[in-house]
C-alpha cells in the first residue's frame, strides 16, 4: 500500500521554521527592552551613589584670594625719596618742596642712578599703589608704576619715589 505523504518542500514550505524565527526576533527584541528598562533603574541610585561620593573624596575647590587691599595711607605717615633724574641741578630739592607743602614725608632726596628721565613717574613700593596713585594726581604726574629699576633698600624706608624727568 501506498501511501501520500506532503512534499515539504512544496508551496507551503516549512510553516514552523518561519514561526520560529520570528517568535526568536520578538523574543530578542523584548530582551533587548527588558535589558534597557534595567539599565535605566539601576543606573540612577548607581550614579547617584557615585556622585555623592566623589564629592565626598574630592578636595575642596579653594576660592581665589582676595588681593590685600592696604588701607590709604594719611599724608603724614607716607615718606617719600625724591630723585633727580633729569640732570637739571636743583631739580629734585624743588620736587621735595612741592612735595611736602602737600603734608607729606621727605625722606631721601639725592641723584637718580641713571639719568634721561624724558618725564617725571611716581613708583611705589608692593602694597603702595592706593598712594602712589593719589601722589601722582597730586603733582600732576602721568606716570605710575611698582619700582622699576630701583630696589625697596634704595628707598631707604621711603614708601614712594618721585623720579623728576626732564
Amino acid at each position: 500500500m501506498e501511501h501520500a505523504l506532503p512534499n515539504p518542500s512544496g508551496p507551503s514550505g516549512h510553516p514552523w521554521r518561519t514561526i520560529a524565527v520570528v517568535a526568536a526576533a520578538l523574543a530578542t527584541l523584548e530582551l533587548l527592552g527588558l535589558v534597557a528598562v534595567g539599565v535605566a533603574l539601576v543606573a540612577k541610585p548607581v550614579m547617584h551613589r557615585a556622585r555623592t561620593e566623589a564629592a565626598a573624596t574630592a578636595p575642596a575647590v579653594k576660592k581665589p584670594a582676595k588681593p590685600v587691599v592696604n588701607p590709604l595711607l594719611p599724608r603724614r605717615l607716607v615718606s617719600v625719596a625724591i630723585l633727580n633724574g633729569n640732570g637739571v641741578s636743583g631739580a629734585a630739592a624743588s620736587e621735595a618742596s612741592r612735595v611736602r607743602a602737600r603734608g607729606y614725608k621727605i625722606g631721601q632726596v639725592g641723584n637718580a642712578s641713571r639719568g634721561g628721565y624724558g618725564q617725571s613717574i611716581v613708583m611705589y613700593r608692593t602694597g603702595r599703589r592706593a598712594e602712589g596713585l593719589r601722589l601722582a594726581r597730586e603733582l600732576g604726574i602721568r606716570l605710575v608704576s611698582p619700582l622699576d629699576g630701583l630696589r625697596a633698600r634704595d628707598l631707604k624706608g621711603a614708601k614712594l619715589a618721585v623720579v623728576v624727568g626732564g
